[in-house]
């Protein structure tokens, strides 16, 4: 229920008590309560006696214009006038805010929904479809902003525009096949898929980190306190077993087989079942996590949880903080590297085929069930791939008188 003209002191009042019941911190409420005094001096300087977004937006412009704060604590205030305004106008709390989708006209909805369900028919998966649904839209919007109204106008020039207004290229393939069906189902006049660009990644090899420096990276973490305690365990997962920081944060108690040391899975990014030992190092650290650091008194069944109320399951953006930070604590050299969770899976992946374990093993442990999947990985043992190199021959003949200076 909304709380339009209430004076801010029952605002903060009510939002304080609100997040106390949700078991946050002392010290967290006093920053709250702290930025939400100075709201009030704000309002009462200005003699403004009712509470609107508006003006919670005018404070925050007003207060970091006259302060000299960090960048950190400027997303602080932002999000507590956030929850603020939340509160007064009676929406449900979300831990973030989530991006309000552009509405399409319903000359554009029509054709893009029936789209939607016949990729859904054709039997893409849900995160294939959300992935289109993203590049669709951006398309489409796009064209609108090119001042194409009805989709049944587009041109070739206003579909080469919109198409180079994509950072991600990986979108043109996406548009291609839209296009494509837009054509089979008479919706446009012209097949206008083959003038959209294509594109090819470039090859890259797998930014890797040597045992020496993982070894560094584990020991680097700070295990006497409860966030290091749960970082330890979760990161073995990614630097023993090559698990997807994806697969980690959604890992739960029903997929951890404690008695018969196994983990069994399926895996968010192929939806293939996943099987991988429960190591003595990895058990050890989960079981010290879940007796000693992880939150109590909630019923949350992923076994990796936030370390500040509300106590839910970890995101991805958790795993890529906590790994940046421990690879710079470690001392190690990330300059102009990738060192995301990702390049701890690689780095695991690297290592073993260094060390001669068959490739069909490293694809098993990986996940993988294309047996060239770890293909690109052979490009980087490069101990193997010394022992197929071939003999320079001696130079001879006009060359050898090249290098000796002849012409």
């Amino acid at each position: 229920m909304a709380k339009k003209n209430q004076p801010v002191e029952a605002l903060t009042y009510g939002l304080l008590e609100q997040l106390q019941l949700i078991f946050y911190g002392k010290d967290t409420l006093n920053i709250y309560r702290r930025i939400l005094q100075n709201l009030l001096l704000y309002m009462q300087q200005n003699k403004i006696s009712a509470y609107s977004p508006e003006i919670g937006n005018a404070f925050i412009r007003d207060y970091i214009l006259t302060h000299r704060i960090k960048v950190s604590f400027k997303k602080t205030i932002r999000t507590v006038i956030r929850r603020l305004s939340d509160y007064s106008a009676g929406r449900k709390y979300s831990p973030q805010r989530k991006k309000l989708p552009v509405k399409l006209p319903e000359n554009y909805t029509v054709f893009f929904e029936d789209y939607m369900l016949f990729c859904k028919q054709d039997g893409n998966r849900s995160r294939t479809i959300k992935k289109k649904r993203k590049y669709c839209e951006d398309f489409l919007i796009f064209l609108m902003a090119l001042g194409c109204n009805d989709i049944r106008d587009i041109n070739s020039t206003q579909i080469c525009k919109a198409c180079l207004r994509f950072h991600n290229k990986d979108a043109w393939a996406v548009i291609r096949m839209f296009i494509k069906y837009l054509y089979k189902e008479n919706v446009i006049e012209y097949d206008y898929s083959t003038i959209v660009p294509h594109y090819t990644r470039a090859f890259v090899i797998p930014t890797t980190y040597s045992e020496k420096e993982i070894l560094r990276f584990e020991n680097a973490i700070d295990r006497s306190s409860k966030t290091g305690i749960r970082d330890y365990a979760m990161l073995l997962l990614a630097t023993r077993l090559g698990m997807r920081s994806g697969d980690i944060a959604r890992l739960t108690f029903d997929e951890i087989d404690f008695e018969g040391n196994s983990i069994h899975l399926v895996q968010e990014k192929t939806q293939h079942q996943l099987e991988l030992p429960l190591l003595p190092e990895i058990k050890d650290a989960i079981l010290d996590y879940i007796k000693n650091a992880r939150p109590t008194g909630t019923d949350e069944c992923h076994i990796f949880l936030r370390q500040v109320a509300p106590f839910q399951g970890i995101t991805t953006s958790v795993l890529r903080f906590a790994t940046t930070k421990y690879f710079r604590k470690a001392g190690i050299d990330i300059s102009g590297k990738k060192h995301g969770v990702h390049t701890l899976r690689s780095s695991l992946a690297s290592s073993m085929v260094n060390d001669q374990v068959p490739y069909d093993v490293v694809r098993k442990v990986l996940g993988h069930k294309d047996p060239d999947a770890i293909k690109h990985y052979a490009r980087v043992d490069i101990e193997r791939l010394r022992e197929y190199a071939i003999v320079v021959p001696e130079s001879s003949g006009v060359f050898e008188v090249f290098l000796n200076g002849g012409l």
